[in-house]
This record gives C-alpha cells, sequence and structure tokens, in this order.
C-alpha cells in the first residue's frame, strides 16, 4: 500500500480556487502606503484629462472618432493599439485614482508613455517646448510620468486604494 499525498476528492476544488486567486491577490497586495498614494493620484489625476480628451473631446480634445482617425490615419498606428491608448489614459487612469488594479494600469500607461515617446517625442528632444521655438515636444513629461509608473508597478497601489480592500477581503 503506498501513501498518497494529494487531497481527498472534496478538498480539490477548495485548493484549485485557492491556486487561481494567488496571482490576483499579488497584483492586488499593497502596504497602506501614502507615498503610493501620492504618486497614484499624481499620475492619474495627470494622465486623466488626456484620456477626457481622446474618449470624450473635453478640454479641446478631438473625441474618440477624432483621435482614432488622427492615430490611424496620420500616425499608422493600427486600430487596436489606438483603441488601447484612448482606453488606458480614460478607464486606466480613473482607475489609478481610485486604486483599482493599479499595477495593470500603471504599466498600461508606463507602455502609453513609451509609444508617445516612440512615435513622437523623440525626435524633438528631451525638452518641452515652452517657448514655442521647437517643432514639436520633447519626452522629458513622459520620462516622469514612466517613472511614477514604475513605482506603482513596484509598490502597487499603496493606502486607501480599492486594490487594498480588494486584497484584504481576499486574504480572509
Amino acid at each position: 500500500m503506498t501513501a498518497t499525498t494529494t487531497a481527498p476528492h472534496h478538498l480539490a476544488p477548495e485548493r484549485a480556487a485557492g491556486a487561481a486567486r494567488r496571482p490576483l491577490l499579488a497584483l492586488l497586495r499593497t502596504d497602506h502606503d501614502r507615498v503610493a498614494l501620492v504618486l497614484r493620484l499624481a499620475l492619474g489625476l495627470v494622465i486623466l484629462p488626456h484620456g477626457a480628451q481622446k474618449l470624450l473631446g473635453w478640454f479641446g480634445g478631438h473625441g474618440f472618432e477624432g483621435t482614432m482617425g488622427y492615430f490611424t490615419g496620420v500616425l499608422g498606428i493600427p486600430a487596436a493599439v489606438a483603441f488601447l491608448v484612448i482606453l488606458v489614459e480614460s478607464a486606466g487612469a480613473l482607475a489609478l485614482v481610485t486604486g483599482f488594479l493599479g499595477r495593470v494600469s500603471a504599466a498600461g500607461i508606463a507602455a502609453v508613455m513609451a509609444g508617445a515617446v516612440l512615435t513622437s517625442h523623440l525626435r524633438h528632444g528631451f525638452f518641452m517646448n515652452w517657448s514655442g521655438q521647437q517643432a514639436g515636444e520633447g519626452f522629458e513629461y513622459h520620462l516622469l510620468a514612466i517613472a511614477l509608473a514604475v513605482a506603482l508597478i513596484v509598490r502597487g497601489s499603496g493606502a486607501w486604494s480599492l486594490d487594498r480592500l480588494l486584497a484584504r477581503r481576499a486574504a480572509r
């Protein structure tokens, strides 16, 4: 007779559910980190108006159709990527402000910023066009946004976030 190391049959679904939750818990887990809260709010609140421009046409933006047309027509970006940019800058920024899936939202924003640098801003140099003498904007803003996003990917959403609330409930 051999000993088995498997759980009784009636416990198998519980173990499977626990195993499926582990990656989600790792994604949500965060401390009551007030610095992460400040980083999260700063990045989310700066990106959100840009998302509102692209999605809703607010703040002088062109709205969804205009942005999709510009991205796909002028910049030659595939429609799926253009849609994801609009989604990340609007819904992703809002999710970041609330601290919901903060690591995912921050990663999306970092990817969008890197894409913006590579497609539009790198050729204009480092500095923003404060004096109006450059042909376009440099990439210093994007670099700061990427740095904030990386810090949030590492630290999580921090204090007063939905991630923290959900992780604590799921761990019970």
